[in-house]
């Protein structure tokens, strides 16, 4: 399974040291080009199995632009195109108009949820608090408390 990404999930993974999680889940992780400038200005140097795709279709991320940032409207835009089979984004405009469009969806935590059910991580828990303490992702204490509860870690 390929996953699309955009800018914020692949941050949060590279700041709590993480990221090797996408190449053991995901036979292929891509990012549009807007993405990967995002992540550079913080990254210079991305992980060699994140690829770089550009959007062929323009006019698919003019259509977005007005309720996107650049990064969300062209990974959307890649989904759409086929060069995907999942797209991982957290922001909340960004997945109401993915699911719009049909777009299939995975955020970070269930990234994290199936890495646990897999046994790549041993402590949901653990992942969140730093995710929340490094990260500065921000969870409500019911999203914590089901995602953990998920994962049998309640």
């Amino acid at each position: 399974m390929i996953v699309v990404s955009d800018t914020s999930a692949i941050t949060s993974l590279l700041q709590i040291g993480r990221v090797d999680l996408l190449p053991s889940l995901y036979s292929g992780v891509i990012i549009p080009e807007a993405v990967a400038r995002e992540l550079k200005r913080n990254h210079p140097i991305l992980p060699d199995f994140i690829k770089t795709v550009m959007v062929v279709n323009t006019s698919i991320v003019a259509k977005f632009s007005g309720e996107l940032d650049l990064g969300e409207a062209e990974a959307i835009a890649l989904m759409i195109e086929g060069k995907g089979d999942l797209l991982l984004m957290d922001e909340r405009a960004g997945r109401r108009l993915a699911r719009r469009e049909g777009v299939p969806l995975i955020g970070l935590l269930g990234v994290l949820t199936e890495a646990k059910q897999r046994g790549l991580i041993t402590s949901l828990r653990n992942e969140l608090d730093q995710l929340e303490t490094v990260a500065g992702f921000r969870l409500s204490a019911e999203l914590k408390r089901r995602v953990l509860q998920t994962a049998g870690e309640s």
